[in-house]
C-alpha cells in the first residue's frame, strides 16, 4: 500500500465513506482510515449510523410497527390473524442481516471506486500527515495532499446512570435485548430515546421517559412539539418532563432510579434503563497540539462554512463539527469537502437540511419554527392542514398529525414546513426541494398532486397559508 494519498479520510461513517467514495471518483487517490473490525479484524464501514445507529434501529422500528398493527389495528380492516406473537432474537437477526448487507455494500463500492480502506485509529499530525495505530499498537504515518476528519460522535454519559452494558446501556445496548423488558426507563425525550422507548413500548413494555427540560422537542415547532407528545401519549409512552435523574442503582436484577421534578424527589424501578440523553463529538485524541486544528467549547472541530479547519488542507466534516448530528448533513458535507478539493465550487445549503423523527407517526422538519421567526422578528404567515382531513390517510387508518407550512409575509417564500403524521419524512422532502429552488407558498399551491396521496395535505397546507384550502374550513386571515 501506497503511504502518500490525495486524499486521506479519517471515519467511514455516513460523512466520511461518501467523502471517499465522492473523492475517488473525482479522481483524487483516497484512503479511508476506520478503527472498527469486524469478529474477523477487518475493517467494519459504515459507523455508528449503519452499524449501531440509523439502519438497526429503523428495522427495529419497522419490526415493531408491523407486530404493533398486526395486535392493534388488523381488525379495523376486518382481517383477524388470532393470537400474535413476536420472536426477539428473530427480529435481531433480521436487523443483523440489514446491517451486514449495508456495511458490505459499501466495502464493495470501496473497491469499486478504488478508495483503500485502512484498518486503525487516526491522528492528525502536523503537515497534512495522518498517524495510523492499529489494534496490534502498529504505527504508519499516511501523508496526504488533503485530510478529511469525519471521526464521527458518541453517546453522553452521565454520572447518576453510569451505563453497564446490561441493566444499563446506551442506544447501543438498547438495540440488543434478547427479550421485550417488562417495565422500561428511558433517560432523554430526544430523537434518540423517543425512537428506542417507541420500539419496545410497541413490543409490550410499559414505557417511562424521563426528560430534564420542560420543554417536550423544543427543537422543532412548537405546535408540532405538542401534537406529537399527545400522540406518543396516546400510545402509551409515560412522559415525564422536567424530570432529572439523580442517581440510579443496580439491585436484584433491577434498576432504582431517583430523579426530581418540580414536585419533589421520586424513584422508580425498571428491568431495564436506557441513557438517550445525546450525543458528543468523538475528537478526543484526534490530533497532534501541533497540527493547527482548535476545538470550540463543546468539543467540536471549529471549521468555516465550507468545513475548511484551521490548519492548511485538512477539513472536518459531520458529527465532530457544529451543526445537527445528522447523517444526511455529514453525507452532503463530505461531498461538498471532495468536491472543493478537486477544484469544484461547491456549496451547502444549511437552511434546507431536514430533520426527522420515526416515531409513528414521523416527526420532520425543515427551515425554521414559528418560535423562531417571531424571536427574528420576521413577518410570516402559515397554513396547517390535518391529516384527518386527507382521504388517503383516513383509507389507511393512520390520521393522526398535520402539515403546517410558514411563508414570508410579504414575499411568500417558504421559511419552513413541519409534519407530525405518515410519511412525514418523506412528505417534507417535497418542500425541501421546493425551497432549494427559492419557491413560494403559491408554488407549491398551483402545483398538481395526485389523489388521493398523503403529499395532498403539503398541497392543501400550501393553499391554506392564504386561506385557500379546499378540503378544511379556512381561518379568517388577519388585516
Amino acid at each position: 500500500m501506497s503511504d502518500k494519498f490525495d486524499v486521506v479520510v479519517i471515519g467511514a461513517g455516513p460523512a466520511g465513506y461518501v467523502a471517499a467514495i465522492k473523492a475517488a471518483q473525482l479522481g483524487l487517490s483516497t484512503a479511508c482510515v476506520e478503527q472498527w473490525l469486524d469478529d474477523k479484524g477487518k475493517v467494519r464501514l459504515g459507523g455508528t449510523c449503519l452499524n449501531v445507529g440509523c439502519i438497526p434501529s429503523k428495522a427495529l422500528l419497522d419490526s415493531s410497527q408491523k407486530y404493533h398493527e398486526a395486535v392493534s389495528d388488523f381488525s379495523v380492516h376486518g382481517i383477524s390473524v388470532g393470537e400474535t406473537t413476536i420472536d426477539v432474537p428473530a427480529m435481531l437477526e433480521r436487523k443483523d442481516k440489514i446491517v451486514d448487507q449495508l456495511t458490505g455494500g459499501v466495502a464493495g463500492l470501496f473497491k469499486h471506486n478504488g478508495v483503500t480502506p485502512v484498518a486503525g485509529t487516526g491522528k492528525v499530525l502536523a503537515g497534512a500527515k495522518v498517524e495510523v495505530t492499529d489494534k496490534d499498537g502498529n504505527v504508519q504515518v499516511l501523508e496526504a495532499d488533503n485530510v478529511i476528519i469525519a471521526a464521527g460522535s458518541l453517546p453522553v454519559n452521565i454520572p447518576p446512570a453510569p451505563v453497564n452494558g446490561d441493566t444499563i446501556v446506551d442506544s447501543t445496548g438498547a438495540l440488543e435485548f434478547q427479550a421485550i423488558p417488562e417495565r422500561l426507563g428511558v433517560i432523554g425525550a430526544g430523537v434518540i430515546g423517543l425512537e428506542l422507548g417507541s420500539v419496545w413500548g410497541r413490543l409490550g413494555a410499559e414505557v417511562v421517559v424521563l426528560e430534564a427540560l420542560d420543554d417536550f422537542l423544543p427543537m422543532m415547532d412548537a405546535q408540532i412539539s405538542k401534537e406529537t407528545a399527545k400522540i406518543l401519549k396516546k400510545q402509551g409512552l409515560d412522559i415525564r418532563l422536567g424530570a432529572r435523574v439523580t442517581a440510579s442503582e443496580v439491585k436484584d436484577g433491577k434498576v432504582l432510579v431517583s430523579y426530581s421534578s418540580a414536585d419533589g424527589e421520586h424513584s422508580e424501578t425498571f428491568d431495564k434503563l436506557i441513557v438517550a440523553v445525546g450525543r458528543r463529538p468523538r475528537s478526543e485524541e484526534l490530533f497532534s497540539t501541533d497540527s493547527g486544528l482548535t476545538l470550540d467549547e463543546r468539543g467540536f472541530i471549529f471549521v468555516n462554512e465550507f468545513c475548511e479547519t484551521e490548519a492548511p488542507h485538512v477539513y472536518a466534516v459531520g458529527d465532530v463539527v457544529r451543526g445537527p448530528m445528522l447523517a444526511h448533513k455529514g453525507s452532503e458535507e463530505g461531498v461538498m469537502v471532495a468536491e472543493r478539493i478537486a477544484g469544484k465550487p461547491a456549496q451547502l445549503n444549511y437552511d434546507c437540511i431536514p430533520s426527522v423523527v420515526y416515531t409513528h407517526p414521523e416527526v420532520a422538519a425543515v427551515g425554521k419554527t414559528e418560535q423562531q421567526l417571531k424571536a427574528e422578528g420576521v413577518p410570516y404567515k402559515s397554513g396547517t392542514f390535518p391529516f384527518v382531513a386527507s382521504g388517503r390517510a383516513l383509507a389507511a387508518n393512520d390520521s393522526d398529525g398535520l402539515v403546517k407550512l410558514l411563508a414570508h409575509e410579504e414575499t411568500d417564500r417558504i421559511l419552513g414546513c413541519h409534519i407530525v403524521g405518515p410519511s412525514a419524512a418523506d412528505l417534507v422532502q417535497q418542500v425541501v426541494i421546493a425551497m432549494e429552488f427559492g419557491s413560494s407558498a403559491e408554488d407549491l399551491a398551483l402545483t398538481v398532486f395526485g389523489h388521493p396521496t398523503l403529499s395532498e395535505a403539503v398541497h392543501e397546507a400550501a393553499l391554506a397559508v392564504d386561506g385557500h384550502a379546499i378540503h378544511i374550513a379556512n381561518r379568517k386571515k388577519r388585516k
